[in-house]
Parts: C-alpha cells; structure tokens; sequence
C-alpha cells in the first residue's frame, strides 16, 4: 500500500482486478485525486485484505476476475463489511450484471476503460454516503459509460437516471 502525501488523504480504496495494468491505471488516478490505494489481483486476497486491514472506504471491484467472480466477492463483501461501499467495474455492458450488482448492494458500475472524471465522480459519491445507510429506493445505482462506448451501445435499458 503507498500514498501519495502531496495532500490529505480523502480516503482509503482497495482496487481488486486481475489486470496488473488496471491495477496500476487506477492507483495513478486515485493517487491523484489524494487516496490511498491498496491493490488486490483476485477477491479471495480482496477479502483476505479485508479480514486483516479493514481499513478500505471504499471497494473498486472487477466483475470479470478468474475464480470467484466480482459478484461473488461483492455478496461476501455485504455480508462480513456492510459498512464498505463498492464500485463495480466491467468492460461489459450487460444489463443483467448491472441488475445483479444492483441488488447485492453497489453504489456505482463504471464500464471501462474507465476515465477518470467518472471514477473521481463514483468514488466521492460512495464517500458522501459513508456515514449514511443504503437507499430504500435501490434503482438509484449510479451508472457511469464509457465515453468511447457512449455512441456505439445504449446503456442499460432498463434504468433510470
């Protein structure tokens, strides 16, 4: 874990993706927007970070991950850290894993390549809700698009925003 000390901390997020190359992409935008980053390449070390350090705000969590999925890690994340707030990310639109992420308690689904104004505007939105409980109404997931998919795919039909 390594901060970058240039300001205050805002906060703490663990990233768990199984992409070396993402992890290190998100450390550097996170980084600079003044959090502290911790890394994870699968969920079952996510949650091992967790059980030791429970120190994560926040959760930026892949849905794709080889073994147990985001989804997966997301139910047992809800389950031993409630308090946690998760980020889901995919390179996936699909409608279903959003409905899914939905229901198990995300506070946000980012489609990549994730830019960086969406993942500031995410990560303070799940801040601005720490000291508060989950919705009553669950259809306000905050969804973010991939700028470069915005044209060429329609965003979860099923949502409102």
């Amino acid at each position: 874990m390594t901060c970058i000390r240039r300001s205050a901390v805002k906060a703490t997020v663990l990233v768990v993706d199984d992409s070396p190359e993402i992890q290190r992409y998100l450390r550097v935008l996170l980084e600079l927007d003044s959090y502290c980053v911790m890394v994870a390449s699968n969920g079952s070390e996510a949650l091992e970070i967790l059980h030791h350090a429970p120190v994560a705000d926040v959760v930026l969590l892949d849905v794709q991950m080889p073994g147990m999925d985001g989804l997966e890690v997301l139910r047992r994340m809800r389950k031993l850290f409630p308090k946690v707030k998760v980020i889901m990310c995919s390179g996936l639109n699909d409608s279903e894993k959003i409905c899914q992420a939905l229901s198990l308690g995300a506070y946000a689904y980012v489609l990549k390549p994730i830019q960086h104004l969406y993942l500031s505007a995410a990560v303070e939105r799940c801040l601005q809700k720490i000291s508060s409980t989950r919705p009553k109404d669950h259809r306000k997931l905050f969804l973010l698009p991939s700028p470069t998919r915005a044209a060429s795919a329609p965003l979860a039909l099923n949502f409102k925003f």
